[in-house]
């Protein structure tokens, strides 16, 4: 499939496989290039890294908050996870999880175990998590076995789905009591805070878990993530942890200028907010080609596609195959961002009209 995909782009043909294969924003990349001739520091001390701190602080309303920016999603959890566990703990995580499905055991590779929990559209659920927990520890022998010690949820999910607040305050009141810190996975973070099923803002979210990260990869930078702890509460050593990792960037302004533009005039959230409206923009589409589609109100829509239907799309669209569901039909991927455009809305569009 991938060949054929890059076989594909090579046509520019419209692509909805997903929201990080094109470059950066266009006014992250200016950005860029107006510092580019500029000198400075290393290491995370440049001037536009302290400058992104500041405005990351701002907007989460934490003014104590530790930032720390990396180069990537599965370098992040990776790092973040191993920087608050010892070596006999484990992370609690769902089935459909990130860290669980799709990065080729980076958590595991540094000795912890992801102790999985059945996945409800995606979500965790507070009953599932307490139920673990009173029964670990009824357990008699449970000295012998790995010891949850931090919770991991991504927001948006894996399937597209949102937390309300509710479910967040739930979970992190159990955490809070259980004594595990929440860790929220945002590589996708923007669309979720936007998208219209959303019942609360960045500032609300810093406040109910122990760790987050502002995905910058697939919302509009090159590449890098800002993991924020939100009350001056990161580990010990964090930055010699980053580099233990091989995740701390030397060439730190690379993240710093990026995410000082992205947090500059709203354009983290005006990124976001586009691609939510072009994913609605096709989900109304496939809706009205009556074909099924799965709830999602973010940036990936999940298309329930027959095997036909699939290869004359391939003719003029490129997306991704999620999971067969039957002999014939398999649930398909198609993911806004920045860079979709009216015209690939259009192509979508007429391609629609020719499928059977």
């Amino acid at each position: 499939m991938k060949r054929h995909l890059r076989f594909k782009y090579m046509n520019r043909i419209p692509s909805f496989e997903s929201d990080y294969n094109n470059g950066a924003h266009p006014d992250v990349l200016r950005r860029l290039f107006e510092t580019n001739d500029s000198q400075s520091a290393s290491y995370g001390d440049d001037e536009w890294s302290e400058s992104a701190r500041e405005k990351i602080r701002e907007a989460c309303q934490c003014p104590e908050a530790d930032i720390f920016f990396l180069v990537g999603g599965t370098q992040t959890n990776a790092t973040v996870i191993d920087g608050v566990l010892t070596g006999y703990e484990g992370v609690i995580a769902v089935d459909t999880g990130h860290i669980n499905v799709h990065e080729s055991g980076a958590v595991e590779a540094n000795g912890h175990k992801i102790i999985i929990l059945p996945s409800h559209d995606g979500k965790m659920s507070a009953a599932d998590l307490k139920d673990f927990h009173d029964k670990f520890y009824a357990d008699p022998v449970y000295e012998h076995m790995v010891i949850p010690g931090i919770v991991y949820i991504t927001f948006p999910t894996e399937l597209g789905t949102v937390y309300s607040k509710e479910e967040i305050e739930s979970l992190y009141a159990l955490c809070q009591q259980f004594e595990v810190p929440l860790f929220i996975d945002g590589a996708r973070l923007g669309y979720g805070l936007v998208s219209d099923d959303c019942e609360f803002n960045l500032p609300w979210l810093a406040r109910h878990c122990d760790v987050f990260y502002i995905g910058g990869t697939k919302v509009g930078a090159l590449c890098g993530e800002a993991v924020v702890f939100p009350r001056n509460n990161a580990p010990r050593h964090f930055f010699n942890i980053i580099k233990q990792h091989g995740a701390l960037l030397a060439k730190s302004r690379l993240a710093g200028v990026q995410f000082e533009a992205l947090f500059t005039d709203g354009l983290y959230f005006n990124i976001a907010r586009h691609a939510i409206d072009k994913a609605m923009q096709l989900r109304k589409l496939f809706t009205e080609a009556g074909i099924p589609i799965k709830d999602s109100p973010t940036n990936q829509q999940f298309i329930m596609l027959t095997t036909k239907q699939i290869q004359q799309l391939r003719q003029n669209i490129a997306f991704e195959t999620w999971e067969p569901i039957d002999a014939d039909h398999t649930c398909c991927r198609f993911v806004t961002s920045w860079a979709t455009t009216d015209n690939d809305i259009a192509v979508l569009e007429e391609a629609l009209k020719h499928i059977v």
